[in-house]
């Protein structure tokens, strides 16, 4: 196993507190000559339509654009991007939020918060359990293969609404006791934003936006497309082909987050300094590691985070992709550094954008 997610899904009380102000760019200072270089290069080496690396290092933010394709009519930098599996770190930080404000406690059972009129049993998949990836559920819930069969280029994800994936988790039989084993789990995320609605009496969506972007300011952040002048527009493995914007179906909480390069920069300088935001608690929580796993125990994971060890300390990070864009966001506190890198081509084999990402984070 290694620490990376696969991409999805091409192969997946202080609410009162008035929410920041954008952070504006700062200027440039001669010394940023090399990390703009940088920034060049790895623009240059994702080889995608549209491709924005974005960096704050000590909150100084340097955005950097670029692509095969003619450069848009808005801004690439000021296009929404879809994150995919990168919208795990979203649904951990509201779980840690919920569970610090006393709303749950994640040992709640999710069958239960589904169906009240159900019995726990004695080994009950939890909402720490699908947080975690330790729940016993598979990648992804039986039958999608073959209901998404007739929109697996276009919109797979579409023709497996809500309704359909609790009603599969109700009727599922795990293979190992809950909590025994990792495996990655969009199917497991998923059931946890619905458990967490119904258990809340809140739409995903509304949670979402009260406990995490309007704290944290992000207006630039959603879970639904509106239209070219909006968001990026996605593209297959050849590079030039569109296709449709993501309709997540029943999987929100797993990877339905589109969002600017700058949201993503606020959002990523929240983790880097807790201090001060309405969401210290939880920002502070989503960092510590709660599960070790493979040879030596040398993978980490905290509820939201991937989380490797670098020169000066643990790095944090999540990468994602649909089936026309990805996206790498990272944060490492040793350095002060965030890092949002996003692109508008399918992931593919032997693809540079992930591996280009990681190791700029990495290198400081």
């Amino acid at each position: 196993m290694t620490g990376r997610a696969a991409p999805w899904p091409g192969d997946p009380a202080d609410e009162d507190v008035p929410a920041p102000p954008p952070r504006p760019d700062l200027p440039e200072p001669g010394d940023e000559r090399a990390l703009r270089e940088r920034l060049a290069e790895a623009v240059d080496a994702a080889d995608a339509p549209d491709v924005v690396f974005a960096v704050s290092r000590h909150g100084r933010r340097t955005l950097h654009s670029g692509g095969t394709a003619p450069p848009p009519a808005v801004p690439r930098e000021d296009l929404r991007y879809e994150i995919g599996s990168a919208s795990k770190t979203f649904t951990g930080l509201l779980l840690a939020r919920l569970i610090r404000g006393g709303a749950l406690t994640g040992g709640e059972a999710a069958a239960v918060c589904l169906d009240a009129t159900r019995p726990p049993g004695p080994d009950p998949v939890t909402l720490a359990h699908l947080v975690t990836h330790t729940s016993g559920l598979p990648a992804l819930p039986p039958g999608f293969v073959r209901r998404a069969l007739p929109e697996w280029r276009t919109n797979p994800y579409a023709r497996y609404p809500a309704e359909r994936l609790t009603a599969a988790f109700l009727d599922h039989r795990p293979r190992h006791r809950p909590g025994a084993r990792w495996h990655y789990s969009n199917y497991g995320v998923s059931v946890l934003g619905h458990a967490v609605a119904a258990a809340t009496g809140t739409a995903w969506e509304d949670l979402l936006t009260a406990h995490v972007l309007r704290p944290l300011g992000l207006s630039g952040t959603a879970l639904h497309a509106e239209g070219p002048g909006t968001d990026a527009t996605g593209h297959r493995k050849d590079g030039r082909t569109p296709v449709p914007a993501l309709d997540a179906g029943g999987f929100q909480a797993a990877g339905a987050v589109r969002s600017t390069p700058r949201d993503l920069l606020a959002f990523l300088e929240a983790h880097l300094d807790p201090a001060g935001s309405p969401l210290a608690g939880a920002l502070r929580a989503v960092r510590v590691p709660v599960l070790r796993r493979g040879l030596g125990h040398r993978h980490v994971h905290t509820v939201a985070w991937f989380r490797h060890p670098a020169d000066g300390g643990p790095m944090y990070f999540h990468s994602g992709a649909t089936l026309g864009q990805q996206a790498f966001l990272g944060f490492r506190p040793d350095t002060g550094t965030a890092l949002a890198a996003l692109c508008s081509r399918r992931f593919r084999a032997r693809d540079p954008f992930i591996a280009t990402a990681y190791a700029f984070l990495m290198d400081g």
